[in-house]
């Protein structure tokens, strides 16, 4: 389908929460969209700036829109590129599965079960797993306006299994995603998560590559089917990788050519469509990638796209080396382009609760820095998992080692998500099945190993409990804390992300299993997400306790002063204060005049709009500044200590000094009692007390109560005559 370049603006301009980064031009829509050779050998001319080669930057002219809203997002993992721990009812099938006989990602699928069985099911799964009622729920939510969809390098040039029609259908399914996206004003962000040869040897790359099978090593062991993954991981998409000095010996430019095609095919194919908000073009490349190489793929397929799609966004992924001294200046001046790093947990040693609550806050002053020395920032991917306990998260009937660090809880597996699929329901009669990898993860006797639960500290004071380290997986229901740890995580991850960078994609919008760890659906449901725009005082202060700094917008030194005004101008003008007196007098100053209180302005509006989707750019006017401050319940009214403390208290027993004395008095009681049913039943025991010297005094009682409990006979006549006797002796005076 096609779309003018005017239709969208007039997408782009009615749904502002879905632009990331906007710098669009303000010439008309029939300006060209190619790019033309500038007088510069190396430049290229786009219609809103100059690309130049010989140093990968640009200089943009005064066309450009330079003001920007920020992404709220998430990923639709696992609809086009399979990955086994999303929706292992896919790979439910290949449990006890042999060396030619067993899947293990979206490569070996097709392979397996040959390209017709493998399309019939990947058809099945295509309808079930992603719906239009879904992408409208996810807008229903209040905040979504974007979706991060996951494409496969194959489906657009397809090599090895894909070549016979496996995947033949998936072009026609991102056509109807745009379509559900733009009806619901949302974005698209395209992201080719695979590349041919594995950009990181993980399966979400499409291939698991850096593999061995080492059954013949385990004859011993009953015959096991087993095999080696993660001790000999490699990524051949950039080159031959060493594993002993972890360096490439070469680079593969047949691959590199590949990918620059497929970007090329990407571009060209949904160039005219409003929803698409832009490219990524290769997602999580290793950190072993050489970066020199990395980063002129980057600028060849930034060119790529521009020369076809002009005011699509450009987001590249950080190689897992978020480092200002990397990618500060990379690209510098050129429009529309960000940085994507992903940020987890799981794979983090397990901690308290406030040590995963400091480390989410925390990542605003790296992500801070990075908008500082590069521009655009995007957490592209993220969770509220704190463990590593998701089945198949480190690949099918595998895990790395030492993982999970925690032993994980076990729950009756869910039904699958489609009827029909081979392998499923899982057969609850059976153990732990084959092949075996490195570590241990799947179904045994019809349990699932999933996320562990947070236990309520006995003291009600997280920053001192412990219990969070001796806690069993599966919590009982009245220790439960899951649901208020997770709240509040996930508020101050989304104040994390959110104002300082340009937004976020949750990874991912739904899984197989019940893991609202990983499911922004189900995290909606449990309340842990927040339903609305994400704007409320709950995530503005939810870093209050953690942040050490307030952070300021700024106007860096050395800015034009036509510039800075032309900055204030469009700030004026969205708050409707364009002919005041303040707006006047600000526009008649000059030089430091104008810088001081352009920033009072600049950090007055970042301050109230940033939640509404502002940051802190301006086309590289402006920058974020940290400031060391102390911040108290006073300086924030929707902040309470109390979010801390909302555990329950629960109560070992009294005080050790109240059991002690109980135990002694029911010591007293139960002997006294001893003695009195003694008394009364044993007449050789009555007989030997009563001639003590201790209790004579109470065999002369005259106490009925006193005689009756110890079975004393009645006092005779001269017994209480010697008694009174004795009695009125006492009473005479002596002198």
């Amino acid at each position: 389908m096609k779309f003018s370049i005017a239709a969208i603006f007039a997408f782009l301009a009615v749904t502002t929460p879905s632009i990331a980064f906007a710098h669009e031009s303000s010439s008309s829509s029939s300006e060209s969209s190619s790019s033309n050779a500038d007088k510069d050998s190396d430049s290229m001319q786009f219609p809103h700036f100059t690309a130049h080669s010989s140093n990968m930057t640009c200089s943009a002219d005064d066309k450009t829109r330079p003001f920007n809203n920020q992404i709220r997002g998430v990923n639709l993992g696992g609809w086009l590129v399979l990955e086994p721990w999303i929706t292992p009812s896919m790979f439910m099938q290949f449990l006890g599965g042999g060396v030619n006989t067993t899947a293990f990602d979206m490569y070996t699928f097709c392979e397996v079960l040959g390209p017709k069985e493998a399309n019939k099911q990947l058809q099945r799964h295509w309808d079930t797993w992603l719906t239009q009622d879904i992408v409208e729920q996810l807008k229903d939510s209040g905040a979504v306006n974007s979706l991060r969809l996951p494409i496969g390098d194959f489906m657009y040039v397809p090599y090895g299994p894909y070549t016979d029609g496996c995947v033949d259908g998936a072009l026609d399914r991102v056509d109807l995603l745009l379509d559900w996206a733009y009806a619901n004003g949302m974005s698209v962000l395209l992201d080719i998560h695979t590349m041919k040869d594995s950009q990181n040897g993980f399966d979400n790359s499409g291939q698991s590559m850096g593999f061995s099978w080492t059954s013949a090593l385990s004859s011993e062991f009953a015959g096991l089917t087993t095999f080696e993954h993660w001790p000999v991981r490699s990524a051949e998409w950039i080159g031959t990788f060493d594993p002993k000095t972890a360096t490439y010996s070469d680079i593969n430019e047949a691959n590199m050519e590949h990918s620059l095609k497929v970007v090329e095919a990407v571009v060209k194919r949904y160039a005219g469509h409003p929803a698409v908000l832009g490219l990524e073009p290769v997602n999580e490349p290793w950190q072993y990638t050489p970066i020199k190489r990395l980063q002129k793929f980057y600028w060849d397929g930034y060119l790529i796209m521009k020369q076809h799609a002009p005011y699509w966004r450009y987001i590249m992924h950080d190689s897992f080396r978020f480092d200002t001294k990397i990618w500060g200046g990379f690209m510098a001046g050129c429009p529309e382009r960000a940085l994507d790093t992903h940020i987890y947990q799981a794979w983090k040693d397990p901690d308290s609760r406030i040590g995963y609550f400091t480390d989410a806050c925390r990542k605003k002053g790296a992500i801070a820095a990075m908008e500082r020395e590069f521009g655009p920032v995007i957490v592209g991917e993220w969770s509220l998992a704190t463990d590593n306990c998701a089945m198949w998260l480190n690949g099918f009937n595998d895990n790395l080692p030492g993982f999970p660090r925690s032993p994980c809880k076990y729950t009756k597996c869910a039904d699958p998500y489609m009827e029909g699929q081979p392998g499923t329901p899982v057969d609850p009669s059976k153990p732990l099945q084959g092949p075996y990898g490195t570590g241990m993860s799947g179904p045994v006797f019809g349990l699932c190993p999933g996320s562990r639960d947070w236990i309520k500290e006995k003291s009600g004071n997280p920053f001192q409990g412990r219990d969070w380290i001796s806690a069993p997986p599966n919590v009982p229901t009245h220790l439960d804390d899951t649901d208020n740890v997770m709240r509040h995580l996930a508020v101050k991850k989304i104040n994390a992300f959110s104002g300082i960078g340009h937004g976020f994609f949750f990874w991912n919008f739904r899984t197989d299993l019940y893991e609202p760890q990983w499911s922004y659906m189900a995290a909606l449901e449990r309340g842990w997400i927040p339903k609305g725009d994400l704007n409320g005082k709950e995530v503005a202060e939810a870093c209050v306790r953690e942040d050490g700094g307030a952070y300021r917008c700024v106007v860096k030194k050395g800015m034009h002063d036509g510039t800075i005004k032309d900055v204030l101008a469009y700030i004026y003008n969205v708050q409707n204060k364009t002919e005041t007196d303040e707006a006047h007098d600000i526009f008649n100053k000059t030089g430091s005049d104008l810088y001081d209180a352009a920033n009072t302005v600049i950090d007055t509006y970042f301050q109230e709009q940033r939640l509404a989707g502002v940051t802190c750019d301006f086309n590289g006017l402006t920058m974020l500044l940290e400031e060391n401050v102390t911040l108290s319940d006073d300086d924030a009214t929707g902040f309470s200590d109390d979010e801390y403390f909302t555990t329950k208290i629960i109560q070992n027993g009294p005080p050790l000094w109240v059991l002690i004395i109980g135990a002694t008095l029911t010591a007293i009681v139960g002997a006294g009692l001893g003695f009195v049913v003694a008394m009364r039943t044993s007449k050789r025991f009555n007989r030997r007390v009563r001639s003590t010297a201790l209790f004579k005094p109470l065999a002369k009682s005259r106490n009925k109560l006193i005689r009756s409990s110890l079975a004393l006979d009645d006092l005779g006549y001269e017994e209480i005559a010697d008694m009174s006797q004795v009695g009125r002796e006492s009473s005479v005076p002596t002198f």
